[in-house]
This record gives structure tokens, sequence and C-alpha cells, in this order.
């Protein structure tokens, strides 16, 4: 057996690439509008997003206060509808990419 502690062998180090993959790499923003009313949003974003009263109020509220929010994370080909569905009732939504920071 090898002496590690008074003769230690040299340890070689191979450089990789990290590379980091989103499975959802982009965000559905719905931005807030002097047009529109709480209700409506609401009402749009537990049709179309699917989310509960309690997450479209949040997401509502957060929309109104910071002048937009991501609603849901996914796909393009899965926002997609999902973005055109919400402009046709008359808010804005736009898809964007997530940062890879």
């Amino acid at each position: 057996m090898p002496d590690l502690l008074n003769n230690p062998r040299p340890v070689e180090f191979e450089e990789t690439e990290v590379i980091t993959a989103y499975d959802d790499p982009f965000s559905l923003i719905v931005w807030n509008d002097e047009v529109n009313t709480f209700e409506w949003v609401i009402e749009t974003l537990m049709e179309v997003c699917g989310h509960s009263q309690e997450q479209a109020e949040q997401c509502a509220m957060i929309i109104h206060t910071k002048g937009k929010y991501a609603v849901k994370r996914g796909s393009y080909d899965d926002l997609k509808p999902q973005c055109d569905a919400i402009t046709d009732r008359g808010i804005g939504a736009t898809i964007e990419i997530l940062s890879e920071s």
C-alpha cells in the first residue's frame, strides 16, 4: 500500500464545460395598464393560465404595483397560445427568454 501522507500522488484535474439548460426557458409577462380591471385580469389568468383565484389575485396585485409580472414559465410553444389568448382579451402580454444569470 502506498504511503499517501509522506508521498502523495499528484492530482490531475480535467477542465469541463458546464452547460446550464432550462426546461422552461421562457416567461409569460403580463403588463399593467390603466384600462383593464383587476377582475378582468384575474378572470383571464384563471381561465387562460389555469391559476387559482388566490394565484391570480396575487399576480394582478404585483402587475399593478410593479408594472409587469412573469405569470408563468414554460417553453415558447406552450406559452405562445396563452400569450395570444391574453392579448386577444385586450391585456398586454409578451414572452421573454430567461436570462442565464
